[in-house]
């Protein structure tokens, strides 16, 4: 429990300074993640089929139709080596890991919207760069953007309907903010908080900057941010 605390309270201050950051540092350094995230996955994946458990792809007919070579096209690009998977799935991961960011910044909340969109994104560049689309690149990258859009979109809102029944163990996260908001008044704004995982340890952390990013108001800004600075608790966390 202490190690998973201290874990944790890193999380936070680590998302507390992304969040002080431009979107533009915050999306490229989300990006490279994701894209990390996904070579690794990717090369894994083509290691594994390297050693023997690629599928077997038929060859193509020298008279076949667009349909048939952009299925020959994908299934070429999903029994690739290591590298090229890697590449695959980096640029895939990456960029819908950036334009999630982005999304996030400018609306101000995960949801399926931002899901979407990230997505569709990650599926154009995934078909453009796995070179699925011959002999028309453009119009299969948008089917393969709009496919990946309605299976995030999906997995999105399977996983909502799965995660509501938090109740007290979020609750623990949020439990000093919540006091401290209703003391003011301001409890509108406990959702704004969730939204932007400002948990009770990133309280200490908080900046003007930070509580625009969720869309709180500027009068209800200073008014919490005053409220931080008169706390004993929070000063001696500072």
């Amino acid at each position: 429990e202490e190690w998973s605390g201290r874990v944790r309270a890193l999380e936070a201050g680590f998302r507390a300074w992304m969040a002080k950051q431009p979107i533009h540092v915050e999306a490229a350094v989300t990006t490279a993640a994701g894209a990390v995230q996904g070579g690794a996955l990717g090369g894994l994946m083509g290691s594994i089929t390297a050693d023997g458990g690629a599928p077997w792809v038929p060859p193509l007919p020298p008279n076949a139709n667009p349909q048939a070579m952009a299925s020959f096209k994908q299934a070429q690009a999903l029994a690739a080596g290591p590298l090229v998977q890697a590449r695959n799935f980096a640029v895939m991961s990456g960029t819908n890991a950036g334009i999630s960011c982005v999304m996030r910044r400018i609306r101000g909340v995960d949801d399926i919207q931002g899901s979407m969109t990230a997505a569709f994104g990650s599926g154009v560049l995934f078909s453009l760069v796995s070179g699925m689309g011959t002999p028309n690149p453009v119009a299969n990258a948008i089917t393969s953007g709009v496919g990946f859009a309605v299976f995030q979109g999906g997995f999105f809102m399977i996983g909502q309907r799965f995660s509501k029944p938090q109740g007290v163990s979020e609750h623990n996260y949020y439990a000093r903010t919540s006091s401290m908001l209703q003391n003011l008044g301001l409890e509108k704004y406990e959702k704004n908080f969730r939204k932007g995982l400002l948990t009770d340890h990133t309280l200490p952390l908080l900046t003007d900057s930070a509580l625009k990013d969720v869309k709180i108001p500027p009068g209800p800004r200073l008014i919490i941010l005053d409220q931080i600075k008169r706390d004993p608790w929070l000063a001696k966390a500072q």
